[in-house]
This record gives structure tokens, sequence and C-alpha cells, in this order.
């Protein structure tokens, strides 16, 4: 067992806890509270974070700001950046002061930080002033590590809880009433348009003011979600005067972020890489890409999927098998992150989702680079092969800490090249 997870076992709660705050305060302390000389607006949900961090990142920089960016990607300060490495969407440590520290060095206005709640019951976003809160969307996810859905909404609401100034709330999510609760000076509430024209409506609340912008929204990007996503850092640009023609203007050459549904390969056939993970996620990858490619085409469905392991959130492993069932014509399961865990158990637990699934073609594969080749020989004209759960993620991760060197995006590029070689 690696040291961490012993520390965790046997050193009580208390102690963990006043380990990582005093870290937190250290940091600041060490690095002069720099977050104090930023607009830091901290970005939280369980999808759709980066994506949105990327976004306003996008659109601050498009009009004349110096940005800081943290997220699961990559580390960006103005024109400088370099790979996020460290498998931590939220670094610890101190490392956040020190980045937001450089930021301040480096002249930037404003700080986009990815938050995640695995950070927050870390105290990893204590002394940092967050001038904005934002939520994506929040659905079940870390509920063994949080003891619960509840613990897990809540670790989320403390940095709206410490966010005083402007709070950006998806009013679609159905834990938005959670969040709305908390006070701020301004509150910027955005939604989707139920009708033919893809509409969209943001609410703007401050103090003894109130407007409703409605208007049409459409983006170069796969994905309702992408929408939301959108949405988000629209109503972060308008909190901070820049006006909505100019950020549409700056989100409509948005290409996507590497990863996120990504298309890699284009023909004979369509092949995907996304990072969706959680049983939301991935029913909406797979809704949105049966809607758009797969009902036109009349070809088929085939997805690559794991599950991660680390004794994290295994309930959820037999439902990402029934949802990739419910939408799949062919379903290779393959490992993923297994950590300590058996990878070959890990499959087995998925697989039972996929059981009582008429018509539908099962293959358990252990090795991610011979499923992925796998996904590519069944793939025929108008297919579509998604492959998910790591993304643009660089490495797996085995037992006793050990990573090996990894990206889908390559593994499939290599093998696409090795059969069409051949033909």
């Amino acid at each position: 067992m690696e040291l961490k997870n012993l520390i965790k076992k046997f050193v009580p709660s208390p102690l963990l806890n006043f380990y990582h705050l005093s870290l937190s305060f250290l940091g600041a302390v060490f690095y002069g509270f720099p977050s104090r000389k930023l607009k830091v607006i901290g970005v939280t949900g369980t999808n759709g974070k980066t994506t949105t961090t990327e976004m306003i990142t996008k659109i601050l920089e498009e009009n004349g700001f110096g940005v800081a960016l943290a997220n699961s990607i990559r580390f960006k300060i103005k024109e400088k950046e370099q790979r996020n490495e460290s498998r931590m969407t939220m670094p610890g440590r101190a490392f956040l002061q020190k980045f937001l520290r450089e930021a301040v060095k480096e002249r930037c206005q404003y700080a986009v930080l990815e938050v995640t709640s695995e950070g927050i019951i870390q105290y990893r976003h204590k002394f940092i002033d967050f001038d904005t809160a934002i939520l994506t969307n929040l659905s079940p996810e870390h509920i063994e590590r949080h003891a619960g859905f509840e613990n897990y909404k809540r670790a989320k609401g403390e940095l709206f809880q410490v966010t005083k100034n402007i709070h950006i709330i998806n009013l679609d999510d159905k834990n938005a009433d959670y969040f709305l609760q908390f006070r701020a000076k301004e509150k910027y509430l955005y939604r989707k348009v139920n009708g033919k024209e893809p509409m969209v409506k943001i609410e703007i609340q401050k103090e003894g003011f109130s407007k409703t912008l409605k208007f049409p929204l459409s983006l170069n990007l796969l994905g309702d979600f992408n929408i939301y996503n959108a949405l988000a850092a629209i109503c972060l640009g308008l909190s901070q005067g820049i006006d909505l023609a100019k950020c549409k203007r700056s989100l409509a050459s948005f290409r996507g972020v590497e990863g996120r549904m990504e298309e890699v390969i284009s023909k004979p056939f369509r092949a995907i890489v996304d990072y969706a993970f959680t049983p939301n996620a991935l029913e909406k990858v797979y809704q949105t890409l049966v809607n758009r490619f797969v009902k036109q085409t009349k070809g088929q469905l085939i997805c690559v999927l794991g599950a991660c392991g680390g004794g994290r959130d295994k309930w959820k492993r037999p439902v990402l098998g029934k949802i990739a069932a419910k939408y799949c014509n062919k379903v290779i399961l393959t490992n993923e992150d297994p950590y300590d865990e058996d990878p070959m158990e890990i499959i087995n637990q998925v697989a039972e989702g996929t059981q009582n699934q008429q018509g539908k073609s099962v293959y358990k594969i252990l090795d991610r680079r011979e499923a992925i080749k796998k996904s590519l020989e069944l793939a025929k004209k108008d297919d579509v092969i998604i492959i998910t759960g790591k993304g643009c993620e660089p490495s797996i991760c085995l037992a006793q800490g050990k990573k090996i060197p990894w990206d889908d995006r390559r593994v499939l590029r290599e093998e696409f090249e090795k059969i069409y070689e051949k033909i």
C-alpha cells in the first residue's frame, strides 16, 4: 500500500485536516497572499470545468486582459505554458499560491482556477480570495470519498460560501437551488430555452437591479453540454464588463479542448476521444454521437471504456457498463487507471451492467492498446468509435504509485496507421 494511503488509514482526520490547512496557510504567507492582487475565478462542478475555464480564458485574453489558468490539462500564465503532468486538477502543497504569485509578477489581472471537491476537503482553496464562483453542473461522483452525495454537494458549496462577490449558476441543474442560497453581491443565472431554435437565457441579479438576456447561441463544438459551458463563460465575461457580442465572437472561433470530444480520425470512419468518466457525462457523449452521426449514416457506435480503480466509486462501474450497452452496438471493456486494484476485476464489474442487452457485442480486453486496436478492426465506413475515460491524460496509473506514459490519441493514431498501411 502507498505511503499516502497508509497515512490516510492510520492518522486521525482532525490531524490530517490541520496538516492540509497549515500547508495552505503557510503557502499563502510565504508567497505574500497573492490572490489579493488578482481577480480569482473558481470553476467547480462534476463535468465541464476544464472546457469552461478554457472558454473563460479565451474571452478574457481576446479582450485585452492578462490571464493565468490552472486546470486539469495545463498551467498557463499569459504566454508561458506547461502541461499538467501531476494527475491532480487542483494541486496542493502551496503550488497554487506559488502559481498565483507568478501571475502577479507577470502582471495578470485574472486567475482562472478549476476547483475540485477533493481540493476543497483538503483546504487547497483556503487563503485564496475568490472573486467569482461558477457552478457548471452536479451529479453523483466521488461518493465513497465523501461518504455520500450530500457531502460531495456541500464540498462544492464551500466555494460559494467563501466567495462573496459574484456567483454564476446553471439553473437547469437540479441542484441549483442549493447553490442559490449562498449570498453574493451579483448573481448570473443561465439556462437553455426549450423550442425549435437554439435559444438561451441569462438572468442578471444585482442589488436593486435585475435584467434578463435571451439570445441564440451556436458553437463549432459537439454536444449540448458545451452550450452550458459557453453560457457560464459568457456570464463571466458580462460580469467583467465585456459585452455580449464580444463574448460570442470569442467563442465562435473556439475549437474545443484537447481530449474532450476530440475527433482524431475522420475517414473512413470517425474516431473520437473524450474524458467522460461519470455516468452523466458518458450518457451525454453517447447521445450526442448517436444523434449527430449514427442516426444519419446508419452506422454503428463502437465504444472503448473502463473505470477508475483505487477503491474509488465502485458503485458506478456496472452503471457505466449499462449505459454503454444501451447506446453502443459494440462495447470494448478495458483497463483505465487500476491503481492498486485488480484491473480484470474492475472490467468484470463494468461488464455486469452490460448483461441482458440483446444484439450487443461485448469484449473484455485488458491491454488498452489492444482494446483500441480492436475497435479499429471492428469499425466500418460510417461507424463511430468513441474512446472515453482518459482524454489527453499523459499516463496510466498502476499499483504502488507506478505510472506508464500514455495518450489515447497517440495510441489511436499509431494503431490506425498500422492497420491502414497494410491496405
